[in-house]
């Protein structure tokens, strides 16, 4: 199954509302950087691979309509960059993507600012494109890691929605279905936003996958009682070392998982891997509004008055991690040795 949550027609970028699943498909239009930046930063769309997609468009979209020299559009790329890095700081998947397209421009001499804008374009379908066959590889290296009859557990959603299409995670639940093996998916709720119920459910039951939805305190309770047999989980952002920053409660999930004994894998593609930080206490941390706990979905559940701490993401320190599926294969640890094989995000 694919889940595309972007398209790029015909000089439109169109968003898959992601705030509104399960209840309503509904596609919102970005016609500018300014648009996309709101986007991504309400969560319209979201995901680390997806974000860099969405990013890489919305670039193009801030100089689609330029006029001027190549230098004036360089000085007016570099803007519309800075709009949209700065909509959400620990997925490094969008500035990546933001990174990689400025490089290319950088390097390109002698063209005209229609070219230039042409490149633009091309590199943005590229990421696009590439990720499609990243995830692809995720799915087809990390489903011989696991037996028939197993029960997984996810957290959050790093499935079709959070990239092209095919998703990290929930890639290797997708190709292990494709090779018709027989297994059970246990899905976190996910506080605050509930992406777990809302988007990695809603997932998982349209592809007919055996799925189960579980509060984040359950799973102690289900990890004692044997029902959970491996963890897959998606990644935002991975130090050199392997520290991974992933959603709010992964790293309460994998110390659950050392105590009992249970293997515990991320799955992220080389994108997600930035060698510039060398270990997750420099990984930036999004905190969000307060709003999200004490009036969730529109609904007050707190006192007002009361002191709110919303971190979106925390990090997962190496040791706890059994491997890396990636692209290029399962990584083991040493990791500071190992990750070097990776080279298509930020060089190692």
């Amino acid at each position: 199954m694919s889940f595309p949550p972007i398209e790029f027609k015909k000089g439109r970028l169109k968003l898959l509302d992601q705030r509104l699943l399960p209840g309503r498909e509904t596609w919102l239009s970005c016609d500018s950087a300014e648009e996309t930046a709101k986007a991504i930063r309400e969560m319209v769309v979201r995901g680390a691979p997806a974000i860099g997609i969405a990013g890489a468009y919305g670039l193009y979209l801030g100089i689609r309509d330029f006029k001027g020299t190549p230098a004036a559009f360089r000085k007016r790329l570099s803007q519309k960059a800075r709009i949209l890095h700065e909509a959400r700081p620990t997925a490094v998947n969008l500035p990546w993507a933001l990174e990689r397209i400025q490089g290319k421009i950088a390097l390109s001499r002698g063209l005209s600012a229609e070219e230039l804008k042409s490149q633009v374009l091309d590199e943005a379908q590229q990421i696009q494109k590439e990720d499609e066959l990243l995830c692809r590889g995720i799915g087809r290296h990390g489903a011989p890691l696991f037996q028939k009859g197993n029960s997984f557990l996810t957290h959050c959603n790093a499935g079709g929605l959070a990239t092209s299409g095919y998703g990290t995670a929930l890639a290797v639940f997708y190709t292990l279905k494709e090779k018709g093996k027989r297994f059970h998916v246990y899905a976190t709720e996910t506080r605050p936003l509930l992406q777990g119920a809302r988007l990695t459910s809603w997932e998982l039951v349209r592809s007919k996958i055996p799925c189960t939805l579980v509060c984040e305190s359950a799973v102690a309770s289900l990890m004692r009682a044997g029902k959970i047999q491996k963890v897959v989980v998606g990644a935002d952002r991975i130090a050199a070392n392997g520290d991974t920053a992933n959603k709010i409660g992964t790293y309460s999930i994998a110390l659950l998982a050392r105590a009992h004994k249970i293997p515990f894998y991320i799955a992220a593609p080389s994108s997600t891997f930035d060698a510039r930080i060398a270990t997750g206490s420099r990984i930036p941390i999004e905190f969000r509004k307060s709003e999200e706990i004490t009036e969730g979905f529109g609904r007050r559940t707190a006192p007002r008055g009361i002191r709110v701490e919303n971190p979106a993401f925390d990090v997962t320190p190496h040791e706890l991690i059994t491997a890396f599926i990636t692209e290029k294969g399962v990584i083991h640890a040493p990791y500071k040795k190992n990750l070097k094989v990776l080279s298509h995000g930020y060089p190692f």
